[in-house]
């Protein structure tokens, strides 16, 4: 890897069962799940009724009614955990050229809760075929355009720099963390706002994934809904929330006496060019992108650590996640643990990367893998560690963390302690 050494000194989150980062990984590292049945409005009328919702009060984590009125709920979110990032650095921010802040954001959907309440209203409810636009909200601009997110979080900390919004599907958040780790690299910012964020706990989203019956109908038992790697699993459960990290250069962190968290050693993605929802069973595309980013890092299968899986809960998914982990790993495959984070907090589409990230740090962080929840009946195709029901005390220096998406994307990233692979 040639440039400059990335460090992650800030986390921020906002997730089901976890809002701030010390919440968060103590939902994890206990192996609590986050899952229920949907409370943000009716779910009756459709086939998947439970989610993964995070408990969030705008206001009582400092946003105030204009903000609350002009952001979508995913908008809010990154602003939120923005703040918290920025805050746990100890960077003072206003001693920063602004113009060397930049902002990478993922997300899957953008601000799909904004645009389905003023939908409802402007069409009456669904009664107008001509939407009617004296009673649409003067903010709806900023909920059609996806980049206003990205701009949002720019203005709360005040960047100046690169702004970029990512929306590669599944693997958004990880994505903008690789892109926002390559601006610190190549000395195009000094300090970077990275991670995902998505709200799309909406009725048009149940709709949308009861069309495919890629969710879950395990109604009756929410709590153990989600069930990556087991053979009993049916589907994914939906959920919601955000990650943001600081980005900096490692010399010039160090010169400041920040903490750091972790660096970004390696990032790859790749597409399938296969099917918009299908995988292949061989697991190449993953496998290349696993190979591609421990290359830049200078890793080797044998350094890994714990590898922190996209481990949706789909059968299709699973077994293309292990095929792709033995085709790259070979024999430390069967070495080195696994879990899935989705068993604990769901699927939170565009933002779920950022927070498997900020997982994967605070696992090297406590030297912790934390576990996959409800897995009691592993699937004989997926025979590999995957650290079942209770979390795993190790020392936890090495992780590799994987992402996979609609549209054939698959994306991995290696993260050390520091000095770790240098």
């Amino acid at each position: 890897m040639s440039g400059r050494e990335v460090a992650i000194t800030g986390i921020g989150v906002v997730a089901p069962g976890g809002i701030g980062v010390k919440d968060f990984w103590a939902l994890l590292s206990e192996g609590r799940t986050a899952t229920r049945l949907v409370t943000a409005f009716d779910p009756a009328p459709f086939r998947s009724r439970v989610a993964a919702e995070a408990d969030f009060d705008p206001e009582a984590h400092g946003l105030g009614p204009q903000e609350i009125r002009r952001m979508d709920r995913a908008a809010q979110f990154a602003v939120v955990t923005a703040r918290e990032a920025v805050e746990g650095s100890g960077l003072e921010l206003s001693e920063v050229d602004p113009t060397r802040v930049a902002v990478t954001i993922g997300s899957a959907i953008g601000a799909s809760i904004g645009l389905e309440d003023e939908y409802r209203v402007a069409s009456d409810d669904g009664r107008l075929d001509l939407l009617d636009p004296d009673y649409a909200a003067k903010h709806l601009y900023n909920f059609f355009v996806p980049s206003s997110i990205a701009a949002e979080t720019a203005w709360a900390v005040g960047a100046q720099g690169h702004v970029t919004m990512v929306s590669t599907g599944c693997t958004s958040g990880v994505d903008a963390v690789g892109y926002g780790a390559e601006l610190i690299r190549e000395g195009s910012a000094d300090v970077v706002l990275a991670g995902g964020t998505d709200a799309p706990i909406t009725p048009i989203t149940l709709a949308c994934f009861d069309a495919i019956k890629a969710t879950t109908p395990r109604n009756d038992d929410a709590e153990h809904a989600s069930r990556p790697f087991d053979a009993t699993r049916n589907g994914f459960v939906l959920g919601e929330g955000a990650a943001m990290f600081v980005l900096e250069d490692l010399a010039g962190a160090r010169r400041r006496g920040a903490h750091v968290y972790a660096t970004i050693k390696g990032f790859a993605g790749r597409c399938n060019a296969y099917h918009m929802t299908g995988l292949r069973s061989d697991g190449r595309e993953m496998a290349e992108a696993i190979r591609v980013a421990m290359a830049e890092a200078r890793t080797n299968p044998a350094d890994l650590d714990y590898l922190n899986a996209h481990g949706s809960g789909t059968k299709q998914n699973d077994r293309h996640e292990t095929a792709a982990f033995k085709r790259s790993l070979g024999a430390d495959a069967y070495r080195v643990p696994i879990s899935s984070i989705k068993s604990m907090v769901g699927h939170s589409l565009g933002a779920i990367g950022a927070i498997e990230v900020a997982a994967s740090v605070l696992a090297i962080e406590n030297d912790v893998v934390p576990p996959t929840a409800n897995l009691h009946n592993p699937d004989p195709e997926c025979d590999l560690d995957y650290v079942p029901v209770t979390a795993r005390e190790q020392q936890t220096d090495t992780v590799l963390t994987v992402a996979s998406g609609f549209g054939g994307f698959q994306s991995a990233m290696v993260l050390a302690a520091e000095g770790k692979n240098r």
